[in-house]
């Protein structure tokens, strides 16, 4: 796993994009920071603009330095979920505009698994994260669904987990506006 996470690290300190596992799925990645990492991972994706890509973050702080605020509801659903789960914050800040939604808002996520959190403590910045598959195409439940054609656009394929055949799933999705409302975009 250490070699994984020093190479992956010199991939996205230069801007370059990852096919690596997440605490949910196989994802592909960027440097959330990066204009042009993230412009170049829509272009992978082939993903229109207007749909927004979630980020990856290893602590409340990491969280609190990329929304503008933080609903308490927000911080009841982390504290309550045993389960990875993406939260839709209102106001995204010191991230890639190339990411958010057309309204400011941004998807994160608390990771929870020891190779993201590992690799988000050595970057030090938030991880761009989206399903291993082109838009519009079925999210890979394990690294031996994701089809060549992705494989062979990335500057990095995480070896650490590509074994492992176990199925797994994405996370709900649900989004949070300042006044504590919320509304379930993914179960």
């Amino acid at each position: 796993m250490q070699k994984d996470i020093i190479k992956t690290n010199e991939v996205l300190q230069n801007g370059g994009i990852i096919l690596y596992p997440t605490d949910t799925i196989w994802g592909i990645g960027c440097d959330a920071t990066n204009d042009e990492a993230c412009k170049r991972l829509f272009s992978i994706k082939k993903r229109k603009p207007e749909h927004s890509m979630l980020i990856l973050v290893n602590s409340l702080t990491m969280l609190e330095r990329h929304v503008q605020f933080v609903p308490d509801a927000a911080y009841q659903l982390i504290e309550a979920s045993t389960n990875p789960i993406t939260i839709i914050y209102p106001k995204a800040k010191n991230i890639s505009k190339y990411i958010t939604a057309e309204d400011g808002s941004i998807g994160i996520r608390l990771c929870n698994s020891e190779f993201c959190l590992r690799l988000l403590d050595r970057f030090r910045k938030p991880i761009v994260s989206t399903s291993a598959n082109f838009s519009g195409k079925p999210a890979p439940s394990n690294f031996n669904q994701i089809t060549t054609n992705i494989k062979e656009k990335m500057d990095y394929i995480v070896e650490y987990s590509q074994n492992i055949d176990s199925i797994t799933k994405q996370s709900p999705i649900i989004k949070i506006n300042i006044d504590n409302s919320f509304k379930i975009i993914r179960r």
